[in-house]
């Protein structure tokens, strides 16, 4: 395939992401169905694409922090992935997650997912997801580890529906990924894949200052 970049960045991205949203949303609405969106990022990165999907439905924007299992030896390679909150995915080898490396790498993805979410949850308001439509947002999808366990995390805030949205994501995942959640958006599975990065013009490295300003800039309306 070409390798020509699909989005300018991730504020372009989440432009054309929040029209699909919001054209699923009102496929319910016509439907008579209530909603309630509750538009919920990745961070860091899925952040700035969530926030233009956030502003188009009016709503406040909240975090899932969920980190890549990996071992020291290499950091690259996926073989589960970790929340904040406790929950714990790991990838289809059965053995991984009984090692004695897995579960020390599994602690430091647990503490760096803890570290996180102390520095963003106090820019963000308190949440009621019970019976909302959780909008799941991320700037793209390589393995799905992560997007896969935030939604694991989100299940247990009993919202109505999750939806899986991300500008990118493998064309080979999107058959797993769409039996994760109640729906799934995708606006572009390339194929070969190989990084998210590739497909944008400008990916540079959120800083967790950045982030937290993006957070607190939205969410100042609906905080407390």
């Amino acid at each position: 395939m070409s390798s020509i970049p699909l989005f300018s960045d991730r504020a372009s991205a989440g432009i054309h992401l929040a029209e699909r949203v919001i054209s699923a949303l009102n496929e319910l609405r016509a439907a008579e169905m209530e909603i309630r969106p509750i538009v919920c990022a990745l961070p860091r990165g899925g952040i700035p694409v969530a926030l233009p999907v956030a502003q188009q439905l009016g709503c406040p924007v909240d975090i899932v922090v969920a980190k890549k299992i990996t071992l020291a030896e290499n950091t690259e390679l996926a073989i589960g992935a970790a929340t904040a909150s406790g929950d714990v995915l790991w990838s289809n080898a059965p053995w991984i997650g009984n090692r004695p490396q897995s579960q020390e790498a599994l602690q430091r993805a647990q503490a760096k997912a803890e570290n996180q979410l102390v520095q963003l949850q106090p820019c963000c308001p308190k949440i009621d997801y019970s019976g909302a439509i959780a909008i799941l947002v991320d700037d793209g999808i390589a393995t799905g580890m992560t997007m896969a366990v935030a939604v694991q995390a989100l299940r247990s805030q009993q919202p109505a529906q999750i939806w899986i949205c991300s500008p990118l994501a493998p064309q080979e995942l999107l058959e797993w990924l769409g039996k994760q959640a109640e729906r799934l958006i995708i606006l572009d599975a390339p194929h070969p894949f190989f990084s998210v990065s590739r497909f944008y013009v400008e990916f540079p490295q959120l800083s967790l200052v950045d982030a937290q300003n993006l957070l607190r800039s939205h969410n100042q309306q609906f905080l407390a």
